[in-house]
């Protein structure tokens, strides 16, 4: 099983690696050249789109233009998919006859799939409509995905164009932004994909749920809709809501090993290309590589811890007198064994995705763990799209200037000086995210109407509220789904805690790109750190690691930590 597991992994960063160059290249011509590809096709459709929104290409902003518009887009829709999801029975595309969403769930669904989180404290089969599938959250799953890459360009911008070379002081347009990344990116990728879903066995239909009656006699009602459409974007995106509540566990969702690994795939495919664009932006493909590896480098990582742990027995069962070769099965789908769920988990954690293929409160204490860890880290392991680069650029000013400290100069970045007012809004990106996840958890820990929803005491329950709010505030949407957050209380602080993680982050964001978009470059000399060598490599590793360790240890050593010792001391059964 570990000969599998490892032959699984080297296939899967080998296609990543792979993609990461051509994937690379061709965003960068979508988003920084005045001619994109296929201008009779895709570029007439982006004219015509751009002239129904009245909006002008060539009229850049500034980043408090940009932000104005990111954040307007979001709340038109939360409330326009709130209204849907209010409004379901009186809608069209409702063959289950499914009723009205209560405000609390509509509340933190619509909100979930505008900030690309995608959390689910429902079965998307008994509670949501095909129209509600489609509109509320599909068209949530491509926008959502559009702005995080349109953020992660405006901040690339921000730190790369100059001022002498004549580079506009803006940040782009972000409504041009948006509609280049689902006319030449999102929309025709998923249409093609898609296709390959459908043969592989992914449903794609308008059905009602069809009744069948098996040789045991007892009926099975199986659900049908519009699946594969759905499935191929919500990897893409990195959004990971399941049309089915098993996810990418249902067999009508991800069908085949194939299906499986063009899952996993898509979810890293963008933001792995995003770090070969920012390097063509960059005039220095040595700055977008470190980033890359850099991200393969904590994702690896976390790949073995997480293999490992699931390849040994649970402790529970490790003194019975039973084949243990498999590894730690609870939870998961045979199909896919320790080894493919492990990949999956990791992969989904990474990239701040969500979409599960097997039952993550079922893993080991330590492969929760990692699981924590890997969303803890920032949101920077490939990430989600768009995210993923600007929050791993976030995490390089701050490496650059703990080397400025350490040699006693101000600190530059690609020639730009790196100064109070980028550091103090650094620190405030760094701060929101625990701040949001610990003040929280500490919250539900004390609240008897949060607490109520815990389906295990210990540290069991500690380990499943800090999953819930770090998978929040980090746009994650898994679940350690032991934890009924269907209430009135986890609707709505969960709503907030995802509110909170994206539109609060994207703020200190973009204003360190219009911070940094007017600054003179200065040229290289002898004191000048490189930031394109193996050396500033493992010292941003080093910071990631340091400010996750700082903030999250104790919480995490009073929830998975503790549970694994108490485990394999006996006294955790």
């Amino acid at each position: 099983m570990m000969n599998v597991a490892i032959l699984q992994a080297l296939l899967f960063v080998v296609v990543v690696t792979a993609l990461t160059k051509p994937l690379g290249v061709y965003l960068y011509a979508v988003f920084e050249t005045k001619t994109p590809p296929l201008p009779r096709s895709l570029g007439r459709l982006e004219r015509i789109l751009l002239r129904l929104c009245g909006v002008d290409p060539l009229q850049e902003q500034s980043w408090q233009a940009y932000a104005l518009s990111v954040l307007l887009f979001g709340a038109l829709g939360v409330l326009v998919s709130y209204a849907i999801l209010r409004l379901q029975p009186h809608l069209p595309l409702n063959p289950q006859g499914m009723g009205s969403v209560r405000p609390d769930l509509a509340w933190n669904t619509a909100v979930s799939f505008a900030t690309n989180t995608n959390w689910q404290s429902y079965s998307g089969e008994s509670t949501l409509s095909h129209l509600s599938q489609m509109m509320a959250l599909g068209w949530h799953n491509f926008t959502s995905a559009a702005v995080g890459i349109g953020v992660a360009l405006a901040l690339a911008r921000g730190l790369t164009r100059r001022k002498e070379s004549g580079d506009s002081p803006t940040l782009g347009n972000f409504w041009v932004d948006l509609i280049r990344a689902l006319v030449y990116v999102l929309v025709p990728s998923s249409l093609a994909v898609a296709l390959l879903f459908v043969s592989q066995g992914v449903l794609a239909n308008f059905s009602s749920a069809v009744e069948i009656h098996p040789l045991e006699g007892v009926a099975q009602i199986l659900p049908m809709g519009p699946v594969a459409s759905q499935e191929v974007i919500k990897q893409l995106g990195t959004n990971g809501g399941g049309f089915f509540g098993a996810n990418s566990a249902h067999p009508f969702e991800n069908p085949t090993p194939l299906t499986n690994f063009l899952q996993l795939v898509l979810v890293f495919s963008i933001p792995a290309a995003l770090t070969y664009t920012y390097g063509k932006l960059a005039r220095d493909q040595k700055q977008g590589w470190v980033l890359f590896a850099v991200m393969m480098l904590l994702f690896v990582g976390s790949l073995c811890a997480i293999t490992v742990a699931e390849h040994a027995p649970s402790a529970a069962l490790s003194q019975l007198p039973i084949d243990h070769s498999a590894g730690n099965l609870e939870g998961k789908e045979v199909r896919f064994g320790a080894a493919g769920s492990a990949l999956f988990a990791t992969v989904t954690t990474a990239a701040s995705c969500g979409a599960v293929n097997a039952m993550h409160d079922s893993f080991s204490p330590l492969g929760g763990l990692w699981m924590l860890v890997n969303i803890q880290l920032g949101e920077v392991i490939f990430g989600g799209v768009g995210a993923g680069l600007y929050g791993m650029l976030i995490f390089a000013l701050l490496a650059v200037f703990v080397a400025g400290l350490m040699v006693g100069r101000t600190p530059e970045y690609l020639g730009k000086k790196i100064e109070a007012k980028e550091m103090t809004l650094a620190m405030l990106y760094v701060l929101i995210f625990p701040l949001c996840i610990l003040g929280l958890s500490a919250w539900a820990s004390v609240s008897p109407s949060l607490l109520s929803a815990l389906g295990n005491a210990g540290p069991h329950g500690l380990t499943e509220i800090l999953y819930a709010y770090s998978s929040g505030a980090g746009n994650n949407g898994s679940a350690f789904a032991g934890l009924g957050t269907n209430t009135m209380p986890w609707n709505i602080t969960l709503g907030i805690t995802m509110f909170l993680g994206r539109y609060f982050m994207l703020i200190p964001v973009l204003a360190i790109a219009g911070s940094m978009v007017g600054k003179k470059t200065v040229a290289e000399s002898a004191g000048t750190f490189p930031t394109g060598t193996v050396l500033f490599a493992g010292l941003l590793v080093f910071v990631i690691l340091i400010l996750g360790a700082l903030t999250f240890f104790p919480a995490l050593s009073l929830g998975p930590i503790l549970e694994h010792l108490s485990a394999h001391s006996g006294k955790g059964f």
